[in-house]
């Protein structure tokens, strides 16, 4: 299975590219940001992100993605960017075919870590040691995303173990 979680934004939108083995290896394919920059008119940003996030979807041909849900924000300013590039992300995965997950940061850190309220530095770690890479992924929108795709990935074999039970 080939994942692709995305952390969303505007300005910066976190991707990594995950794939599983048979026998739970995970591997690395690809990991990295979309910058769009600030001085551009937000449609134009975001028609921006559309065009990478599709160009890497078919570059890597992933079969399904992860999406970080939208949690309350003081800044609501901060909310609705981080709202509308977080729409973009779910449009560009929906027209290419993608099945979409989303989870929110919680749930991320109770997959990848195992405990819900890990810090950023603890989330980087793990997954750099379930990825077997040699130093954390940088930036940290990358990170992010990779530990979305992490979670997905675990959830969903989780939800296989739950239904061949059933």
């Amino acid at each position: 299975m080939v994942v692709i979680g995305i952390d969303p934004g505007t300005a910066t939108t976190g991707y990594g590219i995950i794939r599983e083995h048979s026998g739970g290896q995970l591997d690395v394919i690809d990991y990295g940001v979309i910058l769009t920059p600030a001085h551009q008119p937000m449609h134009e940003r975001l028609l921006e992100l559309y065009q990478r996030l599709n160009e890497i979807i078919l570059l890597h041909r992933p079969e399904s993605g992860a999406v970080e849900k939208l949690f309350f924000q003081r800044n609501v300013r901060t909310a609705i960017s981080v709202g509308q590039g977080r729409g973009v992300v779910l449009l560009a995965l929906a027209k290419q075919g993608l099945q979409v997950a989303e989870y929110t940061p919680l749930e991320v850190k109770q997959a990848v870590v195992g405990y819900g309220g890990a810090d950023k530095h603890q989330v980087q770690e793990m997954v750099r040691m379930l990825l077997e890479l040699e130093s954390n992924p940088e930036p940290d929108d990358a990170a992010d995303a990779l530990a979305i795709a992490i979670c997905h990935i675990h959830t969903a074999n989780t939800q296989r173990l739950i239904d061949l039970q059933a």
